[in-house]
């Protein structure tokens, strides 16, 4: 194999395709990245097992052919190269190194057998359809954040992605929950999405779509089976195995009789209960929400540390009402609110509180108490 391209088009492709890579992995193979060459192009491919991303470059191929590399550290080498410089890549002879040289610059890196390098991608994709990059990352934005770290419970460690008939008609949902809170978005359903199986995409895979969309009126094809789901960009092509497990009944933790209305300036609202919780223990990170007709208190009380209270004017006309939520999550969804006006919509200190933007019926968020 010989092949020479540029280093900004290598580089690019290389730093979407290395991330998925394991810095530390039992099998030598997956260390790499796959690179072949033909016709016009370089092809290159990385896998965990779980993901694997290819990308199609540009270069100019006097000989074709195909080998593996260390991936982390090509990423590395072609970082460090001067701007401008025309990368050459050469498999040698001896069939173990290759040779990468730009300018002065000359490599020999040790290379594993292209036949040894796994491929995830074989079996048939049953639906397809194509919708915004925008849209999708809007998908994303807004629920990625109430995904579970919590691996025992390993069918909340993504967003549940799934077709729903609404008010407007046919919708494409997300869905994220933690247990604590969780967070709901949806788009009106692109041909070919509805009746698409529930799939729940893992929360690696959405950090990696976030990161490769960079054009938001770009078209991103989705095909999914029951047990994989591919994303194809305009070079990249992004496929992950889903999340085998039952994502519970969400509807039912979302409350649809909560009848005190509160309304608050979210950016207000967002900066008193920061100022507030710096008080708060780590452990606790608690906030107590202290609600009359046009008033509320935001009050904080840390026997090791102190207290802290903060008083904003809203709109509230209902019985008074002392709620406690942990402040983190309280600026996680202040965060992604997007009217200046947010309203809450509350019922007791011991039930589950619905937040959204004024007007916006397509997110909503539900945020469990604590008690306080």
């Amino acid at each position: 194999m010989r092949a020479t391209l540029e280093r900004a088009h290598l580089l690019k492709s290389l730093t979407h395709v290395h991330r998925v890579v394991e810095r530390r992995n039992t099998i030598p193979i997956l260390s790499n990245v796959l690179i072949r060459s033909d016709g016009s192009a370089l092809n290159l491919k990385a896998t965990d097992l779980d993901i694997e991303v290819t990308e199609q470059v540009p270069a100019m191929v006097e000989q074709g052919g195909a080998t593996t590399i260390p991936a982390h550290m090509l990423h590395d080498i072609v970082r460090k190269l001067p701007e401008g410089a025309q990368v050459v890549l050469e498999t040698n002879s001896d069939g173990a190194t290759l040779t990468l040289s730009a300018g002065r610059s000359r490599f020999s890196l040790q290379i594993l057998p292209e036949a040894d390098f796994p491929d995830i991608t074989a079996g048939a994709f049953t639906h397809s359809f194509t919708l915004k990059a925008g849209e999708l990352k809007r998908l994303i934005d807004r629920t990625q954040f109430a995904i579970s770290t919590e691996e025992t419970r390993y069918y909340l460690n993504g967003i549940y992605l799934h077709s729903v008939e609404g008010p407007d008609g046919a919708m494409l949902r997300a869905v994220a929950t933690d247990g604590h809170r969780l967070a709901q978005a949806e788009i009106p359903a692109p041909e070919g999405s509805t009746g698409i199986p529930g799939v729940i995409v893992p929360r690696k895979t959405v950090s990696e779509i976030q990161r490769l969309i960079e054009d938001g009126d770009e078209a991103v094809k989705i095909e999914l089976s029951d047990a994989k789901i591919r994303f194809t960009f305009q070079t990249v092509v992004l496929t992950s195995k889903l999340i085998d497990g039952t994502f519970p009944d969400y509807g039912r933790v979302i409350p649809q009789n909560n009848d005190k209305s509160l309304h608050v300036d979210r950016q207000e609202f967002a900066a008193a209960v920061d100022r507030v919780s710096t008080v708060s223990s780590e452990r606790g990170r608690a906030v107590k929400l202290s609600l009359q007709p046009g008033k509320l208190t935001l009050s904080v009380n840390n026997p090791d540390s102190g207290s802290a209270t903060e008083e904003l004017v809203v709109e509230y006309d209902a019985d008074a009402l002392d709620i406690g939520f942990n402040s983190r999550y309280l600026l996680d969804i202040a965060a992604q609110l997007e009217t200046e006006t947010a309203e809450f919509m509350l019922a007791d200190p011991g039930s589950p509180t619905l937040v959204r933007d004024i007007g916006e019926a397509r997110t909503l968020y539900v945020l469990m108490p604590m008690r306080v």
